[in-house]
């Protein structure tokens, strides 16, 4: 995107969301550098109602940071459940407390006002539980510098608007935005900003903000997200029904299993007798014709007779004599 279209867009966020009513939340000035970066801590994703309301809290059930410091993450999560992430919330407070006690054994940061803005943007990015949303907004509101707040919320409302891109969602920063928006109106933008995004984010399909976003960038629908389907949901049977199912199955599955075995077994038997009985008798029945046949024809221990020749008749050998 050129860098005349980044910056009318952005600027058009401003007029856009200022003619829809929202009004902007300032920092409280008399609060102190550690102050403002606790705040922010509580802020981050959160309305700003909600982050007076829990950091409120820290400041009236605690005696000091101190025993902020040395709470677990559950009970301070505990005190802070007004926030949508009262867990994460809790972590921030609880490791840049631990930070700064670590590197000062003090809870005192009034120090970065007095240097140039540059170093003390990098010792805020050093300490533990710090984000680039709690840095941009110390800055902002504590050390005079011009830099928008801008947490994951809001980098999602400028990724439907196609200002930023990966690299820019990673390092959480929008590039152009400190030169479209002047620095008198870099606090109002940012609150109106943060306002609405977090609002988007709790209701992403609220007709009122995505109108919002396509009167900022006509071309964003494809960018908004999707409902997604509605798939009905199963209804879980309570335990005595599945139990009850259970058992008829498995007593069917064991009356089939046995009278498979047993008919299996049984007809190889009552096959094998028939089978055998029947070739006996064949054989029987084949064998005995065949010595009897044997008898009539030759009797067993008897030689066979020789044939005799047949005598002569007495007149014929008569006949033949001469007379004397």
């Amino acid at each position: 995107m050129a860098a005349s279209n980044r910056s009318t867009k952005i600027s058009k966020i401003h007029k856009v969301l200022k003619k829809a009513g929202y009004e902007p939340s300032l920092a409280d000035p008399q609060r102190t550098v550690l102050e403002q970066l606790l705040f922010a801590a509580c802020l981050e994703d959160a309305k700003h109602d909600a982050a007076e309301e829990a950091f409120a809290t820290l400041g009236h059930n605690f005696f000091d940071w101190n025993e902020v410091r040395v709470t677990t993450v559950r009970e301070l999560s505990e005190e802070m459940a007004c926030l949508p992430d009262p867990a994460a919330a809790a972590g921030r407070v609880k490791q840049i407390l631990q930070s700064v006690f670590e590197s000062k054994y003090a809870f005192d940061l009034e120090e970065l006002r007095k240097e140039n803005l540059g170093p003390a943007v990098e010792k805020l990015r050093k300490a533990k539980g710090t984000s680039p949303f709690s840095v941009s907004y110390v800055v902002q509101a504590a050390l005079g510098g011009h830099s928008i707040p801008i947490d994951a919320a809001a980098m999602k409302v400028m990724e439907v608007l196609d200002l930023v891109k990966e690299k820019d969602i990673k390092a959480g920063s929008v590039p152009g935005m400190e030169r479209a928006i002047p620095k008198n109106k870099g606090a109002e933008f940012g609150s109106m900003l943060h306002q609405f995004a977090v609002e988007f984010a709790a209701t992403p399909h609220k007709p009122e903000l995505r109108k919002l976003l396509l009167e900022i960038d006509p071309d964003a629908s494809p960018r908004l997200p999707k409902r997604r389907s509605k798939t009905p949901k199963k209804v879980e049977e309570p335990a005595e029904t599945k139990a009850a199912k259970k058992k008829p199955a498995a007593a069917s599955s064991k009356s089939t299993k046995k009278p498979t075995k047993k008919a299996a077994a049984k007809p190889e038997k009552k096959t094998a007798k028939p089978k055998a009985k029947k070739a006996d008798t064949k054989g029987q029945k084949k064998s005995a014709p065949g010595k009897k046949k044997a008898a009539k024809s030759k009797p067993a221990g008897k030689a066979p007779a020789k044939k005799t020749p047949a005598k002569r008749p007495a007149s014929k050998g008569l006949s033949k004599k001469k007379p004397r």
